[in-house]
């Protein structure tokens, strides 16, 4: 699974929160994204890679997510631990508590 670009991820985000729903739903969730179309277009290309999938109602889809956020944050932090701590939870988990009490 690779990760989506900040865009996508932002709308798979909405979809997560709605769990199925149509573009016009999610747009109200994407303050910084402003177009109908783009919205729909990116969803459509998550589609292409199995993040969500439609069911279509006349011309219009509802779309909702095939992988969980859970699935998601975990491919996501394995790759993540792979490639900057290489493949230690050990190194990782005391760098993730500096960063905390940083913050």
């Amino acid at each position: 699974m690779e990760k989506l670009t900040n865009k996508k991820e932002e709308i798979m985000y909405a979809v997560w929160q709605l769990k199925k729903g149509f573009v016009k739903d999610v747009m109200p969730l994407q303050p910084n994204i402003l177009s109908y179309n783009t919205i729909s277009t990116t969803i459509r290309k998550m589609e292409d890679k199995k993040y969500v999938k439609h069911i279509a109602y006349g011309k219009t889809r509802g779309y909702y997510p095939v992988i969980s956020k859970e699935e998601y944050r975990k491919g996501f932090m394995n790759k993540t631990i792979h490639n900057y701590f290489e493949d230690s939870y050990k190194t990782c988990f005391p760098f993730l508590l500096r960063k905390r009490k940083l913050a």
